[in-house]
């Protein structure tokens, strides 16, 4: 299973997502704010490389991402051939060479997760605290440690050029580290409805259920 999604990628971060403790930890919190303010939608390449807690890569994919707040975002892996999509209230993933879709209610799925921070959904202040991440490669690093410990990550780094999320790196606690990065990215893009709905193909093992009123 693709790491990430279970594990990842906010509508507009609320005006109350803030705790920082020092000017750059304002600071930090209001760059990443404001990059997020008016996202109301987001299409982008991705890589994503994991590494074990020895920093040896123990795996990289690569796709598209497709995102529509509040909720609905689309993971599609190339290699290999992998797909995750959320209406915002079903989360189905689809892993094409084992011909099984996972079924998952979206507010179990994303709680406590890195991806809450791209779906849009809850109150951030509530779920991560913020702090400045310094600068390197080019980017502005804010760090947000989630206020839960008993989540299966220990904290997200963002980067920030230009005023665009341009990378994410999230450390397990295993040790283990996810980083993405975004490349060809539009913002607030139109999306035909289509895009956020997904019915298993005829012979798949379908693992779970759709909550009710949901897929």
């Amino acid at each position: 299973m693709r790491r990430l999604l279970w594990a990842v990628v906010a509508a507009a971060v609320p005006a109350g997502f803030a705790g920082a403790d020092t000017a750059a930890d304002a600071r930090a919190t209001a760059r990443l704010t404001a990059a997020l303010a008016s996202l109301q939608g987001l299409r982008a390449e991705f890589r994503q490389t994991v590494t074990d807690a020895n920093g040896e890569r123990v795996e990289t994919a690569e796709g598209r991402l497709s995102l529509a707040r509040p909720g609905r975002f689309r993971w599609d892996y190339r290699t290999p051939p992998q797909l995750i999509i959320s209406d915002g209230t079903t989360v189905w993933l689809y892993d094409v060479d084992l011909a099984q879709v996972t079924v998952r209610a979206a507010s179990e799925t994303l709680a406590g997760t890195p991806a809450l921070l791209l779906s849009g959904e809850g109150d951030l202040a509530e779920v991560f605290a913020v702090s400045d991440g310094g600068e390197a490669d080019g980017l502005a690093w804010s760090r947000l440690v989630p206020r839960d410990g008993d989540g299966d990550f220990s904290e997200l780094s963002v980067g920030i050029a230009g005023g665009e999320l341009r990378r994410m790196t999230f450390m397990d606690r295993l040790g283990q580290t996810t980083r993405l990065e975004f490349t060809r990215i539009e913002r607030n893009p139109r999306f035909d409805p289509a895009t956020f709905t997904f019915t298993p193909p005829p012979g798949v093992d379908v693992v779970g259920r759709a909550p009710p009123g949901g897929g």
